[in-house]
């Protein structure tokens, strides 16, 4: 974020998006350092998002959940009963997709989110509705 912020605040605005998980907003059981970068990320884009709002910056964060891609799809295969199991906690029944993280992410840089600052939005199926 160094250096977009020193352009952004030269051109007077613009919209970062951080990457997090939703391992940013929950905690898990055994995976106790890669939680802690994502709720890194979650902090780091709250902060941002309030030191940089006044300058005309949006700071915000997706936080997608189990979305399919060549290695959660490997995982998958190999482990059939995984899959099972995660359908079970994910409501909406179905991996993501990558385009959703995608058009979460051109959402929040657009001005239909003008007034959305500091937020960690989960693109998760409504895991962590739960």
């Amino acid at each position: 974020m160094k250096y977009e912020l020193l352009q952004m605040r030269k051109q007077g605005s613009g919209a970062i998006v951080n990457n997090s998980s939703l391992g940013g907003l929950v905690g898990i059981g055994e995976r106790g350092i890669y939680h802690a970068s994502k709720h890194g990320v979650v902090g780091l884009t709250k902060s941002a998002g309030l030191e940089y709002a006044a300058k005309g910056i949006r700071v915000n964060a997706v936080c997608p959940g189990i979305i399919e891609t060549p290695m959660v799809t490997g995982m998958l295969e190999t482990q059939p009963e995984a899959m099972d199991a995660l359908m079970q906690v994910v409501p909406i029944g179905r991996l993501g997709k990558a385009e959703e993280i995608a058009d979460a992410v051109l959402w929040l840089c657009s001005d239909a989110a003008s007034f959305i600052v500091g937020h960690a939005l989960p693109v998760d199926g409504g895991y962590t509705a739960q």
